[in-house]
């Protein structure tokens, strides 16, 4: 029995969960609703206030969607009290970033200006000009913004500069040696 899937998904106060036909999930909660369809061999039981997930039979596909299907409800209803958020740094002589209204304006070595907008679901915020915070409710797409906003100027293993996470480590390489 997978031990992330038997465990169940405790629902704090103020946060309500509904199971729909088809295994359609919705989360509504102080920060806003998230609603997402799992799959229909699950079976999602909202008790008083506790989720529990179980599975059909002990296949090795069934037994992998155990574990899945009642992670993806516990990020919903950890979205929905708490927001997600995942923090970029920018490094290099010149590299920096703004807010622009709802646009995120960085200048990242190019001859032109990379402008990233928000969407409906994540948002930026700039507390110093090296660094970029993305919030959101969907872990899923404040990992794919942020995975998004990185990819417009990776960190380079020479001397570091480019968009990182925070919490990342660039391999350095060894420049040139120079004729002997």
């Amino acid at each position: 029995m997978s031990r992330i899937g038997r465990a169940p998904v405790t629902i704090p106060a103020g946060v309500e969960v509904k199971v729909a036909d088809g295994n359609v999930v919705t989360v509504k909660g102080p920060k806003g609703t998230l609603t997402q369809a799992l799959d229909r061999r699950m079976t999602i039981e909202v008790e008083e206030n506790a989720v529990k997930v179980s599975r059909p039979d002990d296949e090795q596909f069934s037994r992998s969607l155990h574990g899945l299907t009642r992670s993806l409800i516990q990020n919903m209803v950890q979205g929905v009290t708490e927001e997600y958020s995942k923090t970029l740094e920018i490094n290099g002589v010149g590299y920096r970033a703004a807010k622009e209204g709802k646009n995120l304006v960085m200048n990242l070595g190019y001859s032109h200006q990379v402008i990233v907008p928000d969407t409906d679901d994540v948002r930026t915020e700039v507390p110093n000009p090296n660094q970029v915070v993305v919030k959101g409710m969907d872990k899923q797409k404040v990992g794919q913004f942020a995975a998004d906003v990185r990819a417009k100027r990776p960190p380079e293993p020479y001397k570091g500069k480019g968009v990182k996470y925070a919490d990342e480590h660039i391999v350095r390489k060894e420049g040139k040696t120079g004729a002997t």
